[in-house]
């Protein structure tokens, strides 16, 4: 009885009250209040005080945005006040720059920060996937859905021609020598993006096109060791399919093309008007009953969509298994990770194996050494094929299968379509690459003053692949020929060394780091390939040389290259409010001429923590307000080696009356080619208000870069056509602005945030070789982007009533009407005009998170808007010649006069004028995740000895809004894209499908 009274005094529900206020004295309305372990709870009224009923044995919670959470033990207390400590970490952040680190406040340069929980938040394939939308300034492409393809990333609109517009990719302090697409995104623990000058000046000559830090995860320095798995897998599926003509539709459309030249006649040589078939006619053609396999498809009403027989569902799976501890001397993180990707395509899939190991140790109080360890084996299969597109032309009448259900090698009479399931039968068409990689950071760094560190970096990177190719005899590019196979090998190894000394020093309100840099990078690449044909059986594959009837070619390959490179730079700050960094870089490269190895990249910039003023101090809801301003100029040696020297070609000449091998003077080398500079201006304005509930920035920018490497042209009488010299000047101009808002924070456990990213670029050629002069011929205007889309412009279709006017511009009805621009009467190049460019006028993304209690769920948008593409679909499936399988349009019949798409001729290749039908508004809207959690209660993880477990399903790409698609019968506009700044932005033909993927996952922590 003693013991039962005991207990319900100690559980005796009493009416608790107080009030809240903050660490400056001032009350705290709205603060959220909740008994500990339940879901009892309420917040503060507008006075900071608040009323609840709680056990005299249970725990009050106290939570509020931009405080420390704090617990207090009710006992026998009914008053209990409460005072909150701000919580500094937001602005006490740590960001990492270039060669160290600072705190978020007093940063002056335009950094973008992407988290572990943003990154691990949705099923990712790599590191590109987490920038997209979330990064103001980052655009961020994938084209297509091969398995192991990685998107492509600009920061900051395109600068260079030729030089190259990719970032520069860092990992633990390392420059990385290859793509990161090898790298295990659930090591990583925060991505910083460099986007101006007075940040990437640091990197010097590297970091023109932006730079790109990825921190991976550490140890803990005490506390007991966690494992934690991540694990994720789930189905593919294509997002959409390319329509094209059924086998009725196609056989009308077969039909039209003749009767548009006058050759679809019926038994007595009278014409079949249009809707009407006619068995005599269609026996005419060959395509139709001229080819007996078609007529039977005809009489059958077949329809093969060879699409449907070459996707498949697809499978994707990833699992992480992290192991991460310390002591106060040691600390480490080692993880190991696989990945398969087994696309919707046949032919294709990616598989991943990596294996991390970062270590740091405390020898002494003054000696630190440490390793991150990277090792990665990965096998890619169909990297250089593409099935689907062999879908895309094959004739919907003929029938791939015999009645045994073998295949038919060629289901119609045309002499080049073969049955594109052919292609895809095992061991015929093999496309295999295996690649090795080891990325290390290996470190020592010593303490030798108060403030003073010595820090050596050594970065090996060795990287080795296998690329292995077998194209049967049974395949459409042999069709029963001899098979042929190559087989390439590459090896690399780039490394890395930096010595860094450090110097940190705080005195009064005077705060001063001063950090020198020297540092050497050195690159080794060979490759290795030999082509040999008449391979005896289908087995051997690529790895039977010897046995092969003949070699068709050898080639190797070697590049060297090195860069040296001095930094040293200063960042100061008094009393927190006055900031100033101070940068400069000297970098020598081997790759450019004898007269201009070096360049110095200067970089500087201010900044001004206005709410630290005294005058500030008022506006209480103010958290932070800072404004930046600083200019940088950095240089890209993006140029290719030996660009600088002449080379020499292989030729041929007659030795007597012998013919053999030589050589002769290639290129021009030019010894006064040099770096290409870009000098960057940017304005910077940081904010967080009401205790953090919105915080973000406003970036505004402009960036010329100056001394393009192009090739310029010669007179033709020095017997070369072009020289690479510094001609030219771009220029991108723009605003970014990124914002983060807690909207919803409620006492009973609802919480609603959003993160919204808002970017706008302006990209323009300032000046070509000859000033500002166009140069029309590789579609370069002065003041426009350097992909600009220039050719005849679509009016519509010659109608039924223009018959006359057609024919006087060299036209008839039914085919394209192009805009006579000038009004001379006809259509000559004068008539061309500025289509558009690839550029969107603006991009943006939106991320909402909701939770309530152990509930998560969140959404991810992504759209670009206002750019134009080049449709390859509609060049290279929309021919209208009567013979190839077509995207299915609204063409032209006198039944039927529209002004889409032109009348099929059979005695045209393609449509005259037809590149008037390539350009389309390339603006769209992705839900690109959706993603629902559920974290299980602290008692229900504990009963499998876990800390935490969540469980999560999300869906990728579940919806595209897009006219180009809707319309227009494209794909997913996001697939346009340019391996080069010189080449179109296109979406290419027959391109692997976009594809939706629903995963299920679990996250555990023990």
């Amino acid at each position: 009885m003693l013991i039962l009274l005991a207990f319900a005094a100690s559980s005796a529900v009493a009416q608790i009250s107080g009030t809240v206020s903050s660490d400056d004295g001032s009350v705290l309305p709205g603060v959220s209040i909740l008994v500990k372990g339940t879901t009892n709870g309420t917040s503060t009224n507008a006075d900071g005080q608040y009323q609840i009923n709680a056990p005299s044995n249970s725990t009050l919670v106290f939570s509020f945005v931009g405080f420390m959470p704090q617990e207090v033990v009710v006992g026998n207390r009914s008053k209990i006040d409460v005072t909150m400590q701000s919580d500094a970490a937001a602005l006490e952040e740590v960001v990492v720059v270039g060669y160290g680190a600072q705190k978020k406040s007093q940063t002056t340069g335009a950094i973008s920060q992407i988290s572990s929980k943003e990154i691990t938040e949705m099923p990712i394939t790599n590191l590109g996937q987490a920038l997209q939308g979330r990064a103001a300034g980052v655009d961020v492409s994938q084209s297509g859905s091969k398995p192991g393809s990685a998107p492509r990333i600009l920061i900051r609109g395109r600068r260079s021609f030729n030089a190259g517009n990719d970032p520069l990719y860092v990992v633990d302090g390392i420059p990385l020598a290859d793509g990161y697409d090898d790298l295990n995104p659930n090591d990583i623990q925060s991505i910083e993006v460099l986007k101006d000058a007075t940040a990437t000046a640091i990197y010097g000559a590297r970091g023109a096109n932006g730079v790109i830090l990825v921190t991976t995860k550490r140890g803990a320095s005490k506390g007991k060791t966690t494992v934690s798995i991540d694990t994720y897998g789930g189905v593919s599926n294509a997002y959409s399919q390319l329509e094209l003509f059924s086998g009725d539709e196609f056989a009308e459309y077969v039909r039209e093309a003749y009767r548009a030249t006058g050759l679809y006649k019926d038994a007595n040589g009278n014409p079949v008007p249009t809707g009407v078939a006619d068995a005599a006619a269609d026996a005419k053609v060959a395509v139709l009953g001229g080819d007996p396999n078609v007529a039977a498809g005809i009489a059958a009403g077949r329809n093969t969509q060879y699409q449907d027989l070459i996707l498949r569902t697809g499978t994707i799976q990833n699992h992480t298994v992290g192991v991460q501890g310390g002591n106060d001397r040691t600390s480490f993180y080692i993880s190991g990770g696989f990945f398969q990707d087994r696309g919707i395509t046949k032919l294709l899939d990616f598989t991943r194996n990596s294996l991390r190991a970062n270590i740091d140790h405390s020898i002494n109080k003054r000696i630190k050494v440490g390793v991150s360890s990277y090792m990665m084996y990965s096998i890619r299969n169909g990297e250089n094929l593409n099935p689907y597109a062999n879908t895309l032309n094959a004739n919907p009448l003929g029938t791939p299968y015999n009645e045994d259900g073998s295949l038919i090698f060629e289901p119609t009479n045309d002499a080049l379509l073969s049955n594109p399931l052919s292609e895809v039968e095992p061991g015929v068409n093999i496309d295999n690459t295996k690649s090795y990689r080891i990325f290390n950071s290996i470190y020592g760094e010593v303490k030798i003053l108060d403030g003073l560190t010595y820090r050596l970096n050594l970065g090996p990177d060795i990287s080795i692949s296998r690329w292995g190719r077998f194209i049967g005899s049974r395949t459409n590019a042999r069709r029963n020929g001899d098979a042929q196979a190559f087989n390439e090998n590459r090896f690399g190894l780039n490394v890395t060394m930096e010595n860094i000394l450090n110097y940190n020093k705080t005195f009064g309100k005077h705060s001063l780091n001063l950090t020198g840099v020297q540092s050497i990078q050195k690159d080794n690449f060979e490759s290795y390939r030999t082509e040999v044909q008449g391979i005896p059986a289908q087995t051997q594959s690529f790895h039977s040389f010897n046995s092969a009837q003949s070699v068709l070619g050898v080639r190797s390959n070697l590049i060297d290259w090195t860069i040296n490179s001095f930094m040293g730079r200063v960042n100061y700050a008094f009393d927190d409010k006055y900031l100033l960094t101070v940068t400069m870089r000297r970098d020598g490269s081997s790759r450019f001429g004898e007269n201009t190895k070096y360049g110095n990249f200067p970089g500087f910039a201010v900044g001004w923590n206005i709410t630290n003023e005294p005058f500030m101090k008022s506006l209480t809801f103010l958290d932070l307000l800072k404004l930046r301003a600083g200019w940088g100029k950095v240089g890209n040696q993006g140029v290719a080696p030996y660009q600088t020297q002449g080379l020499l070609g292989r030729t041929t000449y007659a030795f007597g009356s012998t013919g053999a091998f030589g050589y002769r003077p290639n290129t021009i080398g030019n010894p006064d080619l040099r770096w290409e500079s870009s000098a960057n201006a940017n304005i910077g304005l940081d904010f967080s208000v009401f205790r953090g509930r919105v915080q973000g920035s406003l970036e505004l920018y402009e960036t010329n870069t100056t001394d393009l490497l192009l090739s310029d042209f010669v007179p033709g009488s020095t017997g070369f056509d072009a020289v690479t010299r510094n001609v030219g000047h771009t220029r991108n101009k723009g605003v970014e602005f990124g914002v983060t808002t807690i909207n919803v924070n409620s006492t009973n456990g609802f919480r609603w945030s959003t993160d919204l990213q808002f970017t706008r670029n302006k990209e323009e050629i300032v000046e070509l070789y000859n000033g500002a002069v166009d140069d029309v011929g590789n579609r370069w205007f002065i003041g426009y982007p350097l992909n600009t889309y220039f050719d005849f412009k679509k009016e519509g279709i010659w109608q039924s009533d223009e018959a006359d006017q057609a024919k006087a511009y060299g036209s008839e009805v039914g085919q394209i009407k192009i805009q006579d621009t000038d009004g001379d009467g006809r259509i000559t190049a004068a008539d061309r005009v500025i289509i558009g460019n690839d550029v969107p006028k603006w991009s943006g993304g939106i991320t909402n998170r909701f939770s309530y209690k152990g509930l998560d769920l969140s959404f991810f948008l992504f759209g670009r808007f206002g750019n134009t593409i080049l449709s390859g679909f509609h060049r290279n499936q929309l021919q209208l010649a009567g013979r190839y399988q077509q995207i299915k349009v609204d063409y032209w019949t006198p039944n039927n006069p529209t002004n889409e798409f032109p009348r099929p001729k059979s005695n045209q290749e393609f449509p005259v004028y037809n590149s008037s039908l390539f350009y389309y508004d390339g603006s769209f809207i992705k839900l690109r995740n959706v993603n629902f959690g559920y974290t299980f209660s602290p008692k229900i993880s504990e009963k499998i000895g876990a800390e935490s477990l969540r469980f999560y399903t999300s869906i990728q790409q579940p919806k595209i809004w897009s006219t180009y698609m809707s319309k227009y019968n494209g794909v997913d506009p996001e697939a346009a894209i340019t391996t080069s700044a010189t080449g179109t932005t296109e979406v290419t033909s027959g391109i692997t499908p976009s594809k939706t993927v629903t995963t299920f996952g679990l996250n555990i922590k023990f």
